[in-house]
C-alpha cells in the first residue's frame, strides 16, 4: 500500500463515516496512486528511450478544424525547447508555435495527411516563447483505441536548426569546385525535401539571373512556369527516398529579367548530415535548340534537312572487368543509321563505324568516364556500308556523390551540310 502523507489522510478522514470506511478509502487511494505511479514510471521509461531521437513530445485531442486540435499532454523536453510552461499550453493548440516564417504549404500538406488518419514528417520554422525562431522537425502519428479509432495525435518534435545551418556550412564549404573550369560548366541546385533551396552553384545563379541569398528563401517550384509547377511540386509532396525514382523532366523556369528557359532537370538525392538532400542537374534545352536552329538556318534546303535529319541518344556503362558497353539506344538511332537497336546492344558500335571513327569514339568514351565532357565527329557506315557524318557528345553521368562516373550520356546530330 503507498503512503499516504498527513495532508491527505487528514481529508479522508473528514470524508469517512467510521473506521471501517476510513480503511476502505485508504485502501482505494493508494490502489489508484500505486497504478498512478506504475503508469509515471512507463510514461518516463517511453520518454527516455525516444530522447536521442527527439526532444520533445506533445499529444493533441483529434479535432482538427478550428480552432484545432488542443493539446493535451507535453512532456518537460517541450518545456525546454519552446519556453513554454506545461499549464500555459494545456488546452491551446500548437499554433502557438506558428509565425510569419511558418511554412503554409507545409501546414497545408500536414492537416491533408492528418485528415486521410496518416502519420506526417516535416519541418518548419516555429517560434519560442520569447519569439526566437527554431526549425522544428514533426513526427506525427495517430493514437488509437481498442477498436481502432483514432482519438488523439501524438507528435515528436525535435529542434534541428543547428544540424540545418551545418549543412548549409558544408554545402557553401564545398563550393570551391565552382573555380575549376569544367566544374563550373556543371549547372545544379541542391534542395530539402520540402522543396527549399539550400545551395546553388554559379553556373545555375548567373542562368536564371539570382543571387545566393535570393534563392534560398525561395521553393524551387518558385523558380518555373504555371504549367510545370504542379507537377515540380508532387515531386516534394511527403518526399521518401524508397518511393523516389531518379528520372528527367523538362521544365520552363523563368529567368529575373522574365524569358523562359526549358531546362531538362535531373533528379537524384542523397544523405549529408543526417539530412535528405535532392541535387537536381540541369541542360539548358533553349541554349541547345538555339545552337541546332542556328546550325540549321545555313543549310541550302532548311525544310529538306528538317524532314531528315534527327538525332539519337546512347548510353554507355561498364562492365566489372572495365570493359564499355551500350546499355541503351532510343528508337531513332535505327532511323538515322540504320541498323536494329538490339544489334549495337549485343555487339556494341564496332561493326556500324569506319576503323577511325572505333579509335574516336572510344577516346571520346575514355575522356568521358574519367568525367570530361567532349564532342566529336563519328562516321557512321549505314547497313549498305555507306558512311554518315555523326557530330557525337560524350557526356559524364556522375554517382549521388559527384566522386564517380557510372555512366555516359552520348547524343548524335547528323552532321548538317553547309
Amino acid at each position: 500500500m503507498a503512503r499516504l502523507d498527513q495532508q491527505i489522510l487528514e481529508q479522508l478522514k473528514k470524508c469517512s463515516k467510521d473506521e471501517a470506511s476510513l480503511s476502505k478509502l485508504e485502501e482505494i487511494y493508494s490502489e489508484i496512486m500505486s497504478r498512478y505511479e506504475k503508469a509515471n514510471k512507463h510514461l518516463n521509461l517511453l520518454e527516455r528511450a525516444i530522447i536521442d531521437d527527439y526532444d520533445s513530445i506533445l499529444i493533441t485531442e483529434l479535432e482538427l478544424e478550428n480552432p484545432g486540435p488542443r493539446i493535451v499532454y507535453v512532456n518537460d523536453g517541450f518545456t525546454k525547447m519552446t519556453g513554454y510552461e506545461r499549464e500555459e499550453v494545456l488546452g491551446k493548440t500548437p499554433r502557438i508555435l506558428q509565425g510569419e516564417k511558418t511554412d503554409r504549404h507545409v501546414l497545408d500538406r500536414l492537416k491533408q495527411r492528418l485528415i486521410e488518419g496518416q502519420a506526417f514528417f516535416g519541418h518548419t520554422v516555429n517560434y519560442k516563447k520569447d519569439g526566437s525562431e527554431f526549425v522544428n522537425q514533426w513526427d506525427i502519428h495517430p493514437l488509437t483505441n481498442a477498436q481502432g479509432e483514432i482519438t488523439h495525435w501524438v507528435s515528436y518534435q525535435r529542434d534541428i536548426t543547428d544540424r540545418q545551418e551545418s549543412s548549409k556550412m558544408l554545402f557553401d564549404a564545398n563550393i570551391d569546385f565552382e573555380q575549376l573550369i569544367e566544374e563550373s560548366k556543371r549547372t545544379f541546385v541542391d534542395l530539402d525535401v520540402q522543396g527549399n533551396i539550400i545551395a546553388s552553384n554559379k553556373s545555375f545563379r548567373e542562368m536564371l539571373g539570382h543571387e545566393t541569398d535570393e534563392l534560398k528563401s525561395l521553393k524551387i517550384w518558385d523558380l518555373v512556369g504555371k504549367d510545370d509547377q504542379q507537377q515540380v511540386k508532387s515531386l516534394f509532396e511527403d518526399f521518401s527516398t524508397e518511393q523516389t525514382m531518379e528520372d528527367t523532366y523538362n521544365w520552363v523556369f523563368k529567368k529575373n529579367n522574365g524569358e523562359e528557359l526549358l531546362l531538362e532537370a535531373g533528379v537524384r538525392w542523397f544523405v549529408s548530415s543526417d539530412d535528405t538532400v535532392i541535387r537536381i542537374h540541369f541542360d539548358n534545352i533553349t541554349l541547345r535548340n538555339k545552337v541546332i536552329d542556328t546550325l540549321r538556318e545555313k543549310t541550302k534546303s532548311l525544310e529538306s534537312l528538317l524532314s531528315t535529319k534527327e538525332e539519337f541518344t546512347l548510353k554507355f556503362k561498364k562492365h566489372d572487368n572495365g570493359s564499355i558497353f551500350v546499355a541503351y539506344a532510343s528508337d531513332s538511332f535505327q532511323d538515322i543509321v540504320g541498323h536494329p537497336v538490339e544489334k549495337v546492344l549485343d555487339q556494341g558500335l564496332h561493326d556500324v563505324l569506319t576503323s577511325d571513327a572505333s579509335a574516336i569514339t572510344k577516346a571520346g568514351l575514355d575522356k568521358a568516364f574519367l568525367g570530361t565532357m567532349s564532342s566529336e565527329k563519328i562516321q557512321y557506315l549505314d547497313a549498305d556500308g555507306k558512311e554518315i557524318s555523326i557530330v557525337q557528345s560524350f557526356r559524364p553521368i556522375w554517382d549521388a556523390d559527384e566522386k564517380e562516373v557510372i555512366a555516359v550520356r552520348s547524343v548524335g546530330l547528323v552532321e548538317l551540310e553547309v
